[in-house]
């Protein structure tokens, strides 16, 4: 596939440790794209994800985790800081990116695209929570949008049915 036939391949994002990742760099991949929190009751899904990531990166699925401090205020820290929590405590391998905001007027432009691409509940485009989950195909298209709640194992099936 061409990188200008990818959906995703207008969007960039700075990274965790530095630097800047195309989204293009990902084309023929499936992606699970989730804006995460280190102080959530929901942050124990890194492990699901994690696991998830463990599990299929070999037939073509990349985690993205985008930090964002817009929910309770429950990822307050420095990127080094996300980083080595996401490490210590759950072994993240998958690619983190350098903390973000999902709403309002400063809304990182990926996360226009995807609220755009696959409303929340009664057509909502607003995020409600940390990690929010997008599944997207090998093409960059939007196949679907998962609750906070959601939890990772559960969107499995979703993904190999892409893979």
């Amino acid at each position: 596939m061409s990188e200008s036939n990818y959906e995703l391949a207008e969007f960039s994002a700075d990274l965790l440790a530095g630097g800047n990742q195309s989204l293009a760099d990902f084309a023929g991949k499936v992606l699970l794209i989730v804006n995460t929190a280190s102080n959530c009751g929901f942050t124990p899904q890194y492990e699901g994800l994690e696991a998830l990531y463990q599990g299929y990166k070999e037939r073509g699925l990349v985690v993205l985790g985008f930090p964002c401090n817009q929910f309770g205020a429950q990822e307050p820290g420095a990127a080094a800081e996300i980083a080595s929590f996401c490490q210590k405590n759950y072994g993240v391998s998958f690619p983190m990116f350098a903390k973000i905001e999902v709403n309002g007027d400063n809304t990182h432009p990926l996360f226009k695209h995807l609220k755009k691409s696959a409303p929340g509940l009664l057509g909502s485009e607003g995020i409600k929570w940390n990690f929010t989950k997008f599944l997207i195909n090998r093409e960059g298209e939007v196949i679907m949008r998962y609750a906070p709640a959601s939890a990772p194992e559960a969107i499995a099936k979703d993904i190999e049915a892409l893979l």
